[in-house]
């Protein structure tokens, strides 16, 4: 077992890695910026080590500081925890040739898996339906005209190398194609810095459904069941829950079946997730494959009451899985609590928290790294906080969800509190019948 973890993250994912670590009698060591100083994350590690200044492209995306880091430090394991570095495959490759174990996918499996076109081939090949499109990358536009054509509008583009939802627009017809492809590519290049764009025929008003997955070292893999992600605004997810209301046992069966054949194919190792898309007939299309640890990860940790970084930790220094799949016994709920503004389009809005009140009782559970004085740095992403709750049944889960939202009190900045709190009194939302499209028709009033 490794004797001490660098977690190369911040916030409460980076609080979440250290509390497993703690026990697991585990040392852990924390990076931080200048502008994440006083975070808890930096309070609660056992070692702590300023990596740069506030950009992230000179502190958490600066692999040699990071690396510096863990060789100062003496660590033997690095956690990335999601975003920044977690998909990097030369990040992996990197602590693999300094002999630091990195507890994620191997950089084959994240170039094969991260990207989209490579994956979508991978998993045609293992017998995974796959969302019709094209075989490969698109080399020009020409290309893309004739390929829309031939698979009829609408149709998506998406950047390979893309992720939470940048890089991609949908076109409904020809004439909006060129805008289209400029500005997916324009949008990929400057995230990713990676502009080679697929496409696929675009799936009317699905639910986004993710299987949870877990491989080892052995070639051995299992999955923990659905997560539904379908509440998003532009490619982000909002809220998540599981079991799905939309899924039946026939449907989970084979989504968590073709899900484990995925994962067994290109033996990967590590927690994962893969995601789908779902249509009104219940027909479901590989998406992607996400390899590393997502952030509505406790949810499904609480219906199966399974800790996710634990297992993640224990793959990763070598120890098998039981081989076994997990099916939901409970329901749970995740609303992202971020600091933006839901009356003003969600406009993001960092600065110092000046009270702070957690909800708390039986079935609630808080991930976050805030706290009353706390300043929310305008640098990183604006998710401060994940509310949980876990009842027997989704009845009672949005009833707990309803009531600890109503105690959750943030003053000092905006956050999307009062969005949340509508939505769990919206009959779409309470009858379950909701897509990806939801968002579209959601008013949000004031309280």
């Amino acid at each position: 077992m490794f004797k001490k973890i660098l977690i190369a993250n911040r916030g409460e994912i980076a609080l979440r890695i250290i509390r497993t670590c703690k026990e697991m009698g585990i040392k852990s060591v924390a990076v931080y910026s200048t502008a994440d100083a006083e975070s808890l994350h930096v309070k609660f590690a056992d070692e702590a080590v300023c990596i740069g200044p506030p950009p992230s492209s000179d502190s958490y995306l600066k692999i040699s500081n990071i690396l510096a880091a863990a060789e100062i430090t003496d660590a033997d394991a690095i956690h990335p925890g999601y975003g920044f570095l977690a998909e990097n495959a030369r990040f992996s490759k990197l602590c693999e040739e300094h002999k630091i174990k990195f507890i994620g996918a191997t950089a084959e499996m994240i170039n094969k898996m991260g990207d989209k076109a490579s994956a979508r081939a991978t998993m045609k090949a293992a017998g995974v339906p796959i969302i019709p499109g094209s075989e490969g990358v698109i080399s020009s536009f020409p290309m893309a005209e004739e390929m829309a054509e031939e698979m009829g509008y609408p149709v998506m583009l998406k950047a390979t190398a893309g992720g939470g939802g940048k890089g991609m627009r949908a076109v409904w017809k020809g004439e909006d194609l060129k805008s289209a492809w400029d500005a997916a590519r324009q949008e990929a290049k400057a995230c990713f810095d990676n502009d080679a764009m697929y496409m696929e025929k675009l799936i009317e008003n699905p639910r986004h459904i993710e299987i949870q997955v877990i491989g080892d070292s052995f070639g051995k893999a299992c999955h923990l069941s659905e997560r539904d992600c379908s509440i998003q605004r532009r490619h982000q997810k909002l809220t998540e829950e599981t079991p799905s209301p939309f899924m039946t046992k026939s449907l989970r069966k084979k989504m968590g079946d073709a899900a484990v054949k995925a994962t067994e194919s290109v033996k990967y190792e590590g927690a994962g997730t893969i995601e789908f898309l779902v249509d009104k007939n219940r027909n479901f299309y590989f998406m992607e494959m996400n390899t590393r640890i997502q952030v509505e990860h406790p949810i499904t940790e609480q219906v199966v009451e399974f800790d996710l970084i634990r297992e993640q930790i224990l793959v990763a220094a070598g120890v098998p899985i039981k081989g076994k799949n997990y099916f939901p016994r409970l329901h749970s709920i995740e609303c992202r609590i971020n600091a933006e503004d839901p009356y003003n389009d969600f406009r993001p809005s960092p600065g110092t928290i000046t009270n702070l009140h957690l909800p708390g009782g039986h079935g609630i559970r808080v991930d976050t790294h805030v706290y009353a004085g706390y300043r929310i740095p305008p640098n990183y992403d604006s998710m401060i906080a994940k509310l949980i709750t876990t009842a027997q049944s989704r009845e009672e889960a949005i009833s707990k969800m309803s009531r600890a939202l109503g105690e959750f009190v943030v003053e000092g900045v905006k956050t999307t509190i009062p969005f949340h709190r509508q939505l769990m009194n919206n009959d779409k939302y309470l009858s379950g019948d909701y897509t990806t499209k939801f968002m579209e028709d959601f008013v949000i009033k004031p309280l």
